[in-house]
């Protein structure tokens, strides 16, 4: 069983991804930092730098529960995750992304469902600059061709953005 783990505050928005997959998460908070409410038993957080330990034992109790609270000890179909190596996970299934496709999903992840605009898009895969006028449509196309596979799709939507989505059956 794969417990995510995430600085706090740092990665929040990384946080609600993997709470919406229902994926187990540990947050790791620096001293002189509050940490969050914990959203719910598949959940928890530990101050750091924390003894190794402690955290396998955070990580351990974590794995438990997920494993309690799906069918016969199997999970269940869970939703997409990318992880720090560009590494996206969706229902068991997986497919490794360039820097730059991975920066483009992630934003897209943080708004899964919903409209990503394209100014937000460009912000997330070309942070230094702005690129050339059709290098957002290029990697788009390229990432849903990469996506399809693992039961994800982009949509386009005229005039706002772009919005991701499972793909239909």
């Amino acid at each position: 069983m794969d417990v995510t783990m995430l600085r706090w505050p740092e990665e929040e928005g990384r946080r609600t991804v993997i709470r919406q997959a229902g994926a187990p998460c540990l947050l790791l908070v620096p001293d002189g930092e509050e940490p969050p409410p914990v959203a719910d038993c598949l959940e928890d957080w530990i101050r750091v730098p924390a003894a190794e330990n402690e955290v396998r034992a955070r990580v351990h109790a974590l794995a438990a529960r997920t494993l309690a609270h799906t069918d016969n000890g199997h999970a269940g179909p869970s939703g997409p995750v990318l992880d720090d190596f560009g590494v996206l996970r969706v229902n068991g299934s997986w497919v490794a992304l360039p820097p730059l496709e991975a920066r483009l999903a992630e934003a897209l992840l943080e708004r899964l469902g919903a409209v990503t605009s394209r100014d937000l898009l460009i912000r997330a895969g070309w942070p230094t600059g702005a690129p050339g006028r059709n290098a957002l449509d290029v990697h788009v196309l390229r990432l849903r061709r990469r996506l399809t596979p693992v039961g994800l799709a982009i949509r386009t939507v005229r005039s706002r953005g772009y919005l991701m989505e499972p793909a239909p059956a």
